[in-house]
């Protein structure tokens, strides 16, 4: 069985970039498009990586980061942060494991890819 990853983006495009990345670093992914309904699967799951939007409807991004963090089930979960907004970047780069500022090049793409069979 393979390793979960959540993709909580509300961006259709993107979300298919990072489902497209992520399946071919083996992973089962699963797209969620807003805070709150993030926040409920990440009660019920352990994934092994999040990525996630900074600006997501209902619930932002980083207070989901912040949950995250604080549950110990989600110690080992890797989260990749995504975010057009290179402040909004710099202020999660410590809780993060990894931060792309959008728009994703397909570099950033390849080197996530590179760092998620890294993690294992």
């Amino acid at each position: 069985m393979s390793e979960l990853a959540l993709i909580i983006e509300d961006d259709e495009d993107l979300s298919e970039i990072f489902g497209q990345a992520l399946s071919a670093a083996g992973f089962t992914t699963e797209v969620i498009r807003d805070g709150l309904s993030a926040q409920e699967r990440i009660k019920q799951v352990v994934p092994s990586v999040v990525t996630l939007d900074m600006h997501i409807p209902h619930i932002p991004g980083n207070i989901i980061l912040d949950q995250i963090r604080a549950d110990k089930r989600l110690a080992n979960t890797r989260v990749v942060v995504t975010t057009a907004d290179a402040q909004m970047g710099e202020t999660v780069r410590g809780t993060a494991d990894l931060v792309l500022i959008k728009p994703i090049t397909f570099t950033q793409l390849r080197d996530l890819t590179f760092r998620l069979h890294q993690w294992e």
